[in-house]
């Protein structure tokens, strides 16, 4: 069987979960003995193909305005509009993707992040009678800013520019033969709001490799039993709740804690929290690979405001051990609850977030012992699982001949 696999992203180019996630699967099918491609996109101005670890990646460029993925500054308005115009419908980037199916004549397309081919992407398996599978990751169809959040806080209704940005992606969602979400929470909130009518569902989470996260000896810890090191992994934005987190270090009642915080974001919101809290406690440990963060710390601190569907860090807290403080927010407590050490709090309150942190600090030696869950949770996150599941998904009926 032979799956053409379309990400936003893919390595070298990860800006979050979803590309690892697509990554980590797309490897582990080939391991199992699946032939898989990948189209993405690129920074560069040509189309290019190459190979990574036994995957062939077609790299395209950005059909639109602007390169929109970590960027340093955020462009004008104007610019995002028109740049969110051409993505309810990109016709270019649909063009791109039909000759490479042509080429390919794939059993099976499985979309992850679409940003930047938009669902005419969809229209081009379609019309190939290619069976289409879904996987949900953040809130794209639904949001022009992909997820739920605008002006330091959580969207309760749909605002108006997206209901007009994304109005076609309601209908676009009956397209897919089968559909996955990485989470119940986000899955319900789609199937809720009338989105994959008809479409079958089903939540498998992404594949955790342990390998990357693991934590052999509570030594690479602090050192000082003392000292309870609470940590922060993810992009420095608003929306990732870092405000929040920083404000309840401010209403720590013991000093004997540290605060890690790795990850990069735009450089003046970076320098103006530096500015505003410099607290000589709080490291600011720029870009860190996983095992170096998890390494270093006790307790993770997961205080988004955004309703994430499945934050990579809190599956890869559970591997490495971790304890975690999490916000009662998307699906979040879904997985965080998994945990042999957790507490939760209302996303955006200072005060239930320094309650927690403080009840911490006043139990470290638990806090600082955590464990990982049983082999029995864990077990839901290896590739032989997930593959399996997503073998089922792909097979949820005939596949149609196309060649």
């Amino acid at each position: 069987m032979k799956i053409l696999v379309i990400s936003t992203l893919y390595p070298p180019h990860v800006i979050g979960g979803a590309e690892k996630a697509a990554t980590m699967l797309a490897e582990a099918m080939m391991g199992k003995g699946l032939d898989v491609v990948v189209i993405s996109l690129h920074p560069e101005a040509e189309e290019r193909v190459e190979e990574r670890n036994g995957v062939r990646v077609y790299r395209l460029p950005l059909d639109n305005f602007y390169w929109p993925f970590n960027r340093a500054k955020k462009p004008g308005a104007l610019s995002r509009i028109a740049w969110h115009v051409r993505e309810m419908w990109n016709r270019k980037a649909a063009r791109r993707i039909g000759r490479i199916l042509d080429i390919e004549a794939p059993d099976v397309v499985h979309t992850h992040n679409i940003s930047g081919f938009s669902v005419a992407a969809w229209r081009e398996a379609k019309r190939r009678n290619i069976h289409l599978v879904h996987t949900l990751h953040d809130y794209y169809l639904m949001c022009s800013r992909y997820s739920l959040f605008r002006r330091g806080r959580a969207c309760e209704q749909r605002c108006s520019d997206c209901r007009v940005l994304t109005f076609n992606r309601k209908g676009a969602s009956r397209m897919p033969d089968a559909l996955v979400s990485v989470s119940n929470y986000t899955l319900d909130h789609h199937k809720r709001l009338g989105y994959f009518q008809n479409v079958p569902p089903e939540v498998i989470y992404n594949i955790q490799a342990v390998k990357n996260t693991h934590v052999a000896s509570p030594l690479a810890t602090s050192k000082d039993p003392a000292v309870l090191t609470f940590g922060f992994i993810g992009r420095i934005e608003e929306e990732k709740g870092i405000e929040t987190l920083l404000g309840a270090t401010q209403l720590l009642v013991q000093s004997n804690w540290r605060l890690k915080i790795a990850g990069k974001g735009i450089e003046a919101y970076v320098r103006g929290l530096q500015d505003q809290f410099p607290d000589p406690r709080i490291e600011w440990m720029g870009f860190t690979a996983a095992p170096d963060f998890y390494a270093a710390v006790d307790t993770v601190v997961i205080s988004s405001q955004w309703a994430e569907p499945l934050p990579y860090v809190c599956v890869e807290s559970l591997h490495a051990g971790k304890a975690l403080i999490c916000a009662r927010v998307g699906g979040l407590p879904e997985i965080a609850q998994l945990s042999n050490v957790v507490e939760f709090f209302t996303a955006g309150s200072v005060a239930e977030l320094s309650k927690a942190m403080n009840d911490a600090l006043a139990d470290s030696s638990r806090w600082r012992g955590s464990i990982p869950p049983a082999r029995s949770v864990l077990d839901q996150f290896t590739e032989e699982i997930v593959v399996e599941k997503y073998m089922r998904v792909y097979q949820t009926k005939p596949v149609f001949s196309h060649r």
